[in-house]
């Protein structure tokens, strides 16, 4: 019984090492950027999600419309949210913002990436892990809670 103990406890162990491990090489990378001008598609793992392409099923998300066409004042509004969310922004240009958000246990870094398209009025929205193969629905959830908090603040701007 005491020789199972000891096991268990190095199997745990060498999982939490793992986890740590993997946290720290998370940090080593970078959003994925624009490819010509879009956002990037996600891998085929479960960890993204995207609205830049409804026929990818397993990963899309709804963008949002571009109220009032005001990229400038949107994009201001979203980094407020990104930063309320204690996320990190890492790039913005005239319609893409990059942003970072940690998680607090293990230290996972998670890019979030945000595109504005102005032809097309719409607010695109990249958000991946960059290590693992599942993330429980985190992304999907920053996401849906960005756009939320987005939406509310907008309201209270016009």
């Amino acid at each position: 019984m005491k020789a199972l103990s000891v096991i268990a406890l190095c199997i745990i162990v060498v999982g939490v090492v793992l986890f740590f491990t993997m946290a720290q090489k998370s940090k080593q990378g970078e959003a994925l950027g624009l490819i010509s001008n879009a956002l990037s598609p996600c891998p085929d793992k479960p960890n993204c999600v995207c609205s830049s392409d409804k026929s990818d099923v397993n990963h899309y998300i709804d963008p949002l419309p571009l109220v009032h066409e005001d990229i400038a004042n949107s994009l201001v509004i979203l980094k407020e949210v990104i930063v309320e969310m204690n996320g990190t922004l890492q790039a913005e240009s005239d319609d893409y913002l990059a942003a970072t958000f940690t998680s607090a246990i293990f230290g996972f870094v998670d890019d979030l990436e945000i595109k504005i398209d102005s032809n097309q009025n719409l607010i695109h929205f990249r958000s991946a892990s960059r290590m693992g193969h599942s993330d429980m629905g985190v992304n999907k959830k920053r996401v849906e809670l960005l756009k939320q908090l987005y939406q509310q603040k907008l309201k209270e701007h016009y």
